[in-house]
């Protein structure tokens, strides 16, 4: 196999799995944009966390978010609880590597907030408890899995929203992660603002 070949197989990949997954991810994208939506015009905010690429996503969701998508809008409250370095580090090195999402989350939600928790293996320990305390704090949760949904999916309940891309590959299941997110962003503003 050529390299060019090799790089044509990701694309064949990549382009297959998000139309396999439009027909199963459409209607929870909908209905996590919807609550979203719900969330912000009631002054409330979304939270973030993830690990590694998901935190790389955490944090463009948010800028997305406060800062606009597409289309000029007022910018709307969204926290990465990936970026402060400060907080994070004194956490893991007081407490453990464990709480650094969780005692956020405990500290800045708020009852309506909403957390956005992405995990592709769904597995993630810390992305879990960060799921505990939302839930501790009457925060629903958007969970953005892959695989099986690991054990986050045992730990969601009714009012909270999975987004599973049914995929194994790491890559690909972030590649998903991304267009949903985008899908979401676009969604709330056109549910705010209104348009085609």
């Amino acid at each position: 196999m050529t390299l060019t070949t090799r790089i044509g197989k990701h694309f064949d990949d990549s382009a297959q799995l998000k139309l396999q997954s439009k027909k199963v991810l459409a209607q929870p994208i909908a209905d996590a944009a919807q609550a979203m939506v719900a969330c912000l015009m009631n002054d409330g905010k979304i939270l973030a966390c993830g690990n590694g690429g998901s935190a790389a996503d955490s944090q463009h969701f948010a800028a997305e978010l406060v800062n606009r998508f597409e289309v000029e809008r007022p910018g709307l409250a969204a926290i990465a609880l990936t970026t402060d370095s400060s907080v994070l580090t004194s956490i893991a090195n007081d407490y453990d590597y464990l709480q650094i999402f969780s005692k956020q989350v405990r500290a800045l939600g708020m009852d309506g907030d909403v957390l956005l928790a992405i995990s592709t293996s769904g597995n993630s320990p810390n992305v879990i408890e960060a799921i505990h305390a939302a839930h501790e704090r009457n925060m629903p949760v958007v969970a953005l899995t892959g695989r099986d949904g690991g054990k986050m999916t045992s730990i969601l309940k009714s009012t909270d929203f999975h987004i599973c891309v049914p995929a194994k590959s790491t890559a690909r299941i972030q590649e998903v992660h991304l267009l949903v997110l985008h899908c979401i962003c676009d969604a709330i503003d056109h549910l705010i603002l209104g348009g085609e």
